[in-house]
Order: C-alpha cells, then sequence, then structure tokens
C-alpha cells in the first residue's frame, strides 16, 4: 500500500510537464510535423529559427535535453508520454560552432526543446541530433494542438533554411564524403585582375562576353525570351590560365553565389547545382571535368555514373536561371562528346592557346616585376620562349630569381641576367626533364630552348 501511494505521488518528468503546461492539454494527443535538415544547412536553420521566433509573446524558452544514455535518441512522442519521457532530463542548451564566411563563426543551437506562441497558438519545436553520427541530418519536429498550424510553421521553416543567407553571394565548395555526408566549406576568390590574364584580346572579351554580358542585360535578355542558362567549357594545355581565367570571371561578378568543385569532387554535383538554383545568380566552377568525362573505353563504372549525372544536373538547371557553368579540361579530345558538343549543355568552347609572342613579351613584365632584368636583349627570350606557357615563363623567372639571391650576395636587389636565365632554363628544361616540361605546359613541338 505503501508502495503504491509512493508511485502515485512520483513525480512526472520535467520535460513532460513543460509540454502539459505549454499546451494546457495531454501532448500525446497532438500531431507533430517532423523534417530532416542536412548538417550543412545547420546555420541556415538556427538563423530561420531565431527570425521565425523573435516576435513570439510572450518570448519563447529554450531548454537543452540530456539523454539517458548516448545513443538513445529523442522525440516530442517520446517527451508527451510520462512512460517514455522518464530519463529525459532538461539541462543545459549545448551550441555548436559552426564556420561561416570571412572566419566568422555562429553558435548554433545542437539540441534543444523550444516552446512558444504563434499568433495565438501554442507551438513546441525539437531540434534533435541524429541518434549515430552516420544515420541522417539534423531532425526537427513541431507540435501544435492544430495540425495545420504545425504544417504551416514547418514549411516557414523549410523555406527559411532553403533560402537563407548563409550561403548566399559567398564563395563555396562542395565535398562529399565515403559516406554521402555533404559539407559545404567557405572560400576567398584570389585577386585577379584583367591585367593579369595574358590572353589575346579576342579572346579575353568573348570569354567576358558571354560569361557576365548576360548578366548585366538579364532583364533586357529575359524580357525577348532569351535563356540566361550558360555553360562555357575552356581546354588547352597545363599552364595557360583556364583556372585563372574562371577565378577571374568570377570575381569581376560580385553578388553571385560561386561554387568551386574539382573534378574528384564531382560526387557533389546534384548538391551543387540544387544550391545554385536556390542561390541565382549563381557561377558554378567545375575543373578537371577530364576526370570523370573520359572517353567510354577509359571509363569505370562510377565515372561513367558521374559523367550522366552532370549532364542529367545541367538538364535540369532552369533555362530562366542566371547560372553560369564553367568547365575546364587539359584534355578535350577524351571527353564524351555529348558533354563537349551538345546544345543546351555548354554553348561556347574555348581553347586557350599557348602565349603567342605579343603574350609572351607581356608575361615577361608581369612576371618580372620587383626583378632587375639586365639582359642583353628580352626579345632574345622572348622567341626562345616559344611553345611554353605562362606557367613555364612564371616560374623561370623565379627560378631566376633564386640564383641572382645566391649570386647578388648582400644586395637587397635581385638584379638578373643572362646567366642567370640560361641556368634556369637549363634546370627546367634539362635537369628537370620530361615530367617537369609536362607540368609546366611546355609543347613538345615548340621551341623552347
Amino acid at each position: 500500500m505503501a508502495k503504491a501511494k509512493s508511485r502515485k505521488k512520483a513525480k512526472a518528468p520535467a520535460l513532460f510537464t513543460r509540454l502539459s503546461k505549454h499546451f494546457g492539454t495531454d501532448p500525446a494527443k497532438l500531431p507533430v510535423i517532423e523534417q530532416t535538415f542536412e548538417t550543412y544547412r545547420r546555420a541556415n536553420l538556427h538563423l530561420t529559427i531565431e527570425e521565425l521566433l523573435v516576435s513570439s509573446k510572450p518570448p519563447m524558452a529554450l531548454v537543452g535535453i540530456v539523454l539517458p544514455y548516448h545513443y538513445s535518441g529523442v522525440s516530442i512522442a517520446k517527451l508527451s508520454r510520462p512512460t517514455t519521457a522518464q530519463g529525459y532530463e532538461d539541462g543545459p542548451v549545448e551550441y555548436v560552432d559552426v564556420q561561416l564566411a570571412d572566419n566568422q563563426k555562429l553558435a548554433c543551437v545542437k539540441q534543444g526543446l523550444y516552446t512558444f506562441r504563434e499568433g495565438d497558438q501554442p507551438v513546441a519545436l525539437l531540434i534533435a541530433e541524429p541518434e549515430r553520427y552516420y544515420s541522417g541530418g539534423i531532425q526537427t519536429e513541431v507540435m501544435a494542438l492544430d495540425r495545420e498550424v504545425a504544417e504551416q510553421f514547418a514549411r516557414k521553416l523549410d523555406k527559411g533554411v532553403r533560402h537563407g543567407t548563409v550561403f548566399r553571394g559567398k564563395v563555396l565548395s562542395v565535398e562529399e564524403d565515403c559516406r554521402g555526408t555533404v559539407s559545404v566549406r567557405f572560400h576567398k576568390l584570389p585577386e585577379v585582375r584583367r591585367s593579369n590574364l595574358i590572353l589575346p584580346e579576342v579572346l579575353l572579351s568573348r570569354i567576358e562576353r558571354q560569361a557576365m554580358g548576360l548578366s548585366k542585360h538579364a532583364d533586357k535578355l529575359k524580357a525577348a525570351g532569351r535563356h540566361l542558362k550558360r555553360g562555357i567549357l575552356m581546354h588547352g594545355k597545363p599552364g595557360t590560365g583556364k583556372t585563372l581565367s574562371a577565378m577571374y570571371l568570377a570575381a569581376q561578378m560580385p553578388g553571385r553565389t560561386v561554387m568551386v568543385l574539382t573534378g574528384n569532387a564531382v560526387g557533389s554535383i546534384e548538391t551543387a547545382c540544387g544550391l545554385a538554383r536556390l542561390l541565382e545568380p549563381a557561377t558554378i566552377v567545375l575543373e578537371d571535368v577530364d576526370l570523370i568525362g573520359t572517353e567510354r573505353h577509359q571509363q569505370t563504372v562510377g565515372a561513367n555514373a558521374l559523367l550522366f549525372e552532370l549532364l542529367n544536373q545541367m538538364d535540369g538547371l532552369g533555362e530562366d536561371a542566371d547560372i553560369l557553368l564553367i568547365l575546364t579540361t587539359n584534355r578535350p579530345e577524351h571527353l564524351e562528346p555529348a558533354l563537349a558538343s551538345r546544345p543546351g549543355r555548354i554553348d561556347l568552347a574555348i581553347e586557350v592557346p599557348l602565349p603567342d609572342e605579343t603574350c609572351r613579351r607581356r608575361l615577361f613584365e608581369l612576371y618580372g616585376r620587383g626583378l632587375k632584368l639586365e639582359l642583353s636583349d628580352l626579345e632574345v627570350w622572348v622567341r626562345r620562349t616559344k611553345g611554353v606557357s605562362a606557367a613555364f615563363i612564371r616560374e623561370l623567372l623565379r627560378k631566376a630569381a633564386v640564383l641572382a639571391a645566391e649570386s647578388n650576395g648582400t644586395g637587397e636587389e635581385l638584379v638578373v641576367t643572362d646567366q642567370h636565365m640560361e641556368e634556369a632554363t637549363a634546370e627546367l628544361l634539362v635537369a628537370g626533364g620530361t615530367l617537369t616540361k609536362t607540368l609546366l605546359g611546355v609543347d613538345r613541338n615548340g621551341e623552347a630552348e
């Protein structure tokens, strides 16, 4: 009898009591709307919740949840009955630091229970971590007296997370690990001026017109029924400036979301294109597309699947979306023909050539800045470097500068002479062997000597 009375007087679990008082009724009978958000959207989720609840009256309340054991998991359903809520205690709110752009961080709620009012209706929102780190994203559950109220709040939450400001206008890379978990990292574009792009003026103007011209005249083109989605394939030998050109284009269009992918990260192309659709105007830069786009007889099954995924995602981007896709490759002849030439995927294929005589002269001027070039005749070196890439000339002058530093003694000014250039050339073209030539983009048929 005494034991029965003791059980009768047992205190109800704190979180169950909180829900009961908040709703004024048995919470076990109320509807719950569940959603799952990818972990890389955590910052957008946190900011959306803050925005939605900032005007709640009375102010929203937030408590942390202490689990009975590590992998027990938590749900509003468990907290809404005294028997299943046993062992779950209210406690301190745990936060996790999330990296933002410009080296900023945001402390986001890791797990907690919000109680607030939506208009005159009581609502509860649960944020919960997955039971296991590899089993899914961030779980959210919305409880309300009326199912429609819970649905409406859940829809606002979903919209705010998808269109959140954390990624908009930033430079991102999207990566996927072996478990399929997607992460988003923030980057800064290198400062690339137009004068740093040593390309023929006609070629550079074509690239700018295709990339920037459509965005500049977007309203007029839309009114005329012209689509804004476009793709550029830049191909050429290593070191000719394809990636530099892509970075220049991205930097010249402020306000656009930029996603940078490399060939080995293209498994996340679906996520990247999905973000681009939500965050347009956007630019997707896919470097070394030949890593997935090789001809069929050279491909693995996985590579083929990724290539088709790329084509499908390019098709899925809306025609009226201001999305620019820039692909780079050193081996256009190995690309699947469908990727290189089918309408609707790539609108413009541009070969970025080895620098001609005029461009080589400009490259010596560009990469010779800060050095005192005491050469008998610069034009001799301009002619001698026929058939090399911009990367080769940059490395040639750097190596010559090192040799000058070793021979100039204590002098602060680096004086580069013909002898330093000869020694640097010998190191790169003779001692470096064939592989160095390939890495620096030297044309085997060229006349560099």
